[in-house]
């Protein structure tokens, strides 16, 4: 049974990265990735791309080890904040209130753990929508901060890539399509295991999510796993300067350049050196308007084409993921 039509997630927010090195992953992200900083605290820098108008789309802070802290959505309305706590806890889910202003430029949220996945989750409305500075605000009306200021300038946050285990993805990838009202676009379906895979949106991209099984567990006992984030840029031209930027800098590149035959997309992926955490650089991709769209199936034939169309052909086994877990 769908409970969404009550409330609606209407994006893709902002991720919080935790890293043992914050000085090397501010460098990363501000210097070579290119987002503009907008804030800190005592603990946390918040850092948004040129083209984003809410607050912050990734924040950063220091920790022993590298974990995500939360994975946030931004809802439709305010009062959907309230409304989904009332449907999560009439489900068993335990919630956490987050008050105004505990995260920057942030108003009330909502924080719990997706159920069987274990991924945490954040909902929020209200966020401050701050001016750029004079020295980095675009003469653009519609563009907070010029383009091309430094390193790779992405455009704006696109989506996320979890993981979590055989036994429990089939019941994650349900709760967010029954739940939270995603729309499942893209999926890879093996004989026996079932959905393994799933690409899943509340916008006309073809993910804002994609939630799957982690291929090769890893050694600790955490089944909620981020595989990367990723943030958009205009062209695949702009993809493959990236990938001269990370090399000027002696970054190495985890994989790519190469396209994606589900979504489309033409990619590289590198990590974060503070924290070892994976960007996905990302471009091109399709947008879906149908309403009554049908999922595309990936299957034993051809999944492998999925995952990469062309480009390097490693074992998903050898690309890794980085443990999520919740906040300390």
């Amino acid at each position: 049974m769908s409970y969404a039509h009550r409330q609606g997630i209407a994006k893709l927010g902002h991720i919080h990265l935790v890293t043992p090195d914050l000085d090397k992953s501010l460098w990363f992200w501000s210097e070579i990735v290119g987002l503009e900083e907008i804030a800190r605290s005592e603990n946390e820098v918040y850092l948004r791309a040129y083209g984003e108008w809410e607050h912050h789309s990734l924040v950063l802070s220091k920790g022993e080890q590298a974990r995500v802290d939360h994975v946030a959505w931004r809802t439709e309305r305010s009062e959907d904040v309230d409304a989904y706590q009332r449907l999560l806890e009439e489900q068993g889910i335990s919630c956490q209130v987050v008050r105004p202003g505990d995260e920057l430029g942030q108003g009330r949220a909502l924080r719990f753990q997706v159920p069987h996945a274990g991924h945490t989750y954040e909902l929020y409305f209200d966020i401050e929508k701050p001016q750029a500075p004079p020295e980095t605000r675009s003469t653009m009306k519609n563009m907070p901060h010029k383009a091309w200021r430094k390193g790779i300038s992405p455009v704006r946050i696109d989506h996320v890539n979890l993981q979590t285990t055989h036994q429990t993805v089939s019941q994650g990838i349900q709760f967010h399509l029954d739940m939270l009202g995603f729309r499942l676009r893209e999926h890879i379906r093996l004989q026996g295991p079932g959905t393994i895979y799933a690409w899943m949106s509340v916008t006309p991209l073809v993910h804002d999510v994609a939630l799957g099984v982690v291929f090769e567990p890893p050694a600790d006992p955490v089944p909620a796993r981020l595989h990367h984030v990723a943030y958009w840029l205009d062209s695949w031209q702009d993809v493959l300067r990236a990938n001269d930027i990370l090399a000027e800098h002696n970054i190495k590149i985890d994989l790519g350049p190469g396209r994606h035959g589900i979504s489309r997309a033409f990619f590289t992926y590198v990590r974060d050196p503070g924290s070892g955490h994976r960007l996905e650089i990302f471009s091109g991709s399709y947008l879906i308007f149908d309403p009554d769209w049908q999922s595309i199936e990936w299957t034993e034939e051809d999944y492998i084409d999925g995952l990469i169309w062309w480009g390097e052909q490693r074992p998903i086994n050898q690309m890794g993921s980085m443990a999520l877990t919740t906040p300390a």
